[in-house]
């Protein structure tokens, strides 16, 4: 019984370079798939992936930084708030106990 051979793992990296080369029409498309031994639908496929997606590339260079930094300021306030309930609840237990009385 004949064994399949394991299917290649392409890179993200890798698939931008073939469709750049797919983009550049050089050569045609059954010359890249023999080239790079992927099928000529796959090859369609990816560069169809990469031309709808295409626009995000320019529409907004910074919003990952901003999402990052407003995911970082909502966590620094729940911490905050929760440093202030504990805090609370320490001077509450200290007072219930009797941990928390002055000497005359």
């Amino acid at each position: 019984m004949k064994k399949k051979p394991m299917r290649k793992r392409y890179t993200a990296e890798e698939k931008a370079q073939i469709v750049l080369e797919i983009l550049k029409e050089n050569q045609t498309l059954t010359q890249i798939s023999a080239a790079y031994g992927v099928h000529v639908n796959q090859l369609r496929l990816w560069k169809a992936q990469a031309v709808e997606r295409f626009a995000t590339v320019f529409s907004d260079e910074n919003q990952a930084l901003r999402e990052v930094q407003a995911t970082h300021t909502r966590e620094r306030e729940e911490l905050y708030a929760e440093i202030g309930r504990l805090t609370t609840q320490l001077a509450w237990l200290k007072k219930k106990s009797g941990l928390n009385v002055l000497p005359d």
